[in-house]
């Protein structure tokens, strides 16, 4: 392996150009990068989408071709994942995507006394988003906003029930099921 490069500016700041690439060639949505450092390294972590939604083998395709793009850069370990349908709005595209959806806003510290609100994004620009609340519009500074994301509804799903029985009748990693 390449020996890695140190450099003052931030590994995800160093993979973006790599991460983009990859993902216009393939044919998905680079929608964010970020770095985690814990007890046992530093991760880069890649969250990938594309209009049908992401799937293992999309994740594993991208992850094989990009390790040999970010080999260089100093990163213990490469997650690549889905971004997931409740991700964070950050960019334009992700705020146009949930225009009038309902959306949850976390701020750094309360607000008018709460630490959260629930809404129907109503509009947003660089500087504020707004939210309908009980039809009237609340206007948020987006500096105070630490997390805008999709409210998710699972009412109408059917919830199935896991048991060991399930897990018995699939074979286990390390087993063959090839004679």
């Amino acid at each position: 392996m390449a020996r890695p490069i140190k450099s003052k500016q931030g590994i995800a700041a160093q993979a973006q150009p790599r991460c983009q690439r990859l993902a216009q060639e393939l044919g998905y949505e680079l929608v964010d990068i970020e770095t985690e450092r814990d007890d046992t390294g530093l991760t880069l972590r890649v969250f990938i989408d594309r209009p049908e939604g992401m799937d293992m083998d999309g994740c594993e395709r991208y992850h094989r071709a990009l390790i040999p793009l970010v080999e260089s850069l100093d990163y213990d370990y490469l997650e690549v994942s889905s971004a997931g349908i409740d991700r964070p709005l950050k960019r334009d595209r992700d705020f146009e995507r949930n225009l009038g959806s309902e959306v949850e806003v976390r701020f750094f510290r309360p607000v008018d006394g709460a630490k959260e609100l629930q809404g129907i994004l109503a509009d947003w620009d660089a500087e504020t988003v707004t939210l309908e609340i009980g039809g009237s519009p609340r206007v948020l500074p987006r500096k105070d906003c630490a997390l805008i994301r999709p409210v998710v509804d699972l009412s109408g799903v059917e919830e199935v029930e896991y048991t060991d029985e399930d897990d018995a009748a699939q074979p286990a990693e390390s087993e063959s099921i090839i004679n």
